[in-house]
């Protein structure tokens, strides 16, 4: 199954979430990952959608949010054209004799790190999904005490702008 990033643009208020969400559920589809924002237009939320399936599963998809009444722009983001990042927090396990080279590699992956205890340090860092997963998998070797991911969010490269776009046609 392919794997394909949609951004939509919807009207910011509640039960959109809810709407989108319900169906996909209806319709037996997974999100993979969901991630929702207000944009530059406080009237205006963007979410960034990512399901796995073929053309035929995601042309159903798009042509069902088309249908909603709060789905104001859908876009199918290409990977080359666009910038796709995630945030993640990771607890991980430390001890004094850890601690040195859990922070070295921090360092490397050029992330951060937001608390640190006796027995952990959790770290944030931002990029794309390989970077973390790479990331997460040294740190596996430490033992990680909890992982939270915000899940992929990504804009179009270059001047274009979704907003500009008119619902329905993509480019």
């Amino acid at each position: 199954m392919n794997r394909h990033v949609l951004s939509v643009l919807v009207e910011n208020q509640s039960g959109v979430l809810s709407r989108v969400s319900g169906l996909f559920s209806r319709r037996g589809y997974n999100i993979d990952s969901l991630s929702v924002g207000e944009t530059e237009d406080p009237k205006v939320s963007r979410m960034t959608i990512v399901v796995s399936g073929d053309d035929y599963i995601l042309e159903q998809i798009k042509k069902q949010l088309n249908k909603l009444i709060d789905v104001i722009k859908i876009v199918e983001l290409d990977a080359e054209k666009s910038v796709f990042r995630e945030l993640a927090m990771i607890k991980v396990n430390t001890t004094m004799e850890t601690r040195a080279s859990i922070i070295e590699i921090v360092s490397i992956f050029r992330a951060n790190i937001v608390d640190v205890s006796n027995e952990t340090l959790t770290v944030e860092m931002t990029g794309d999904e390989s970077k973390i997963e790479a990331f997460i998998n040294l740190m596996n070797n430490y033992g990680i005490a909890e992982v939270v991911r915000t899940g992929l969010t990504a804009i179009e490269r270059g001047n274009k702008h979704i907003k500009n776009q008119i619902k329905g046609e993509e480019e």
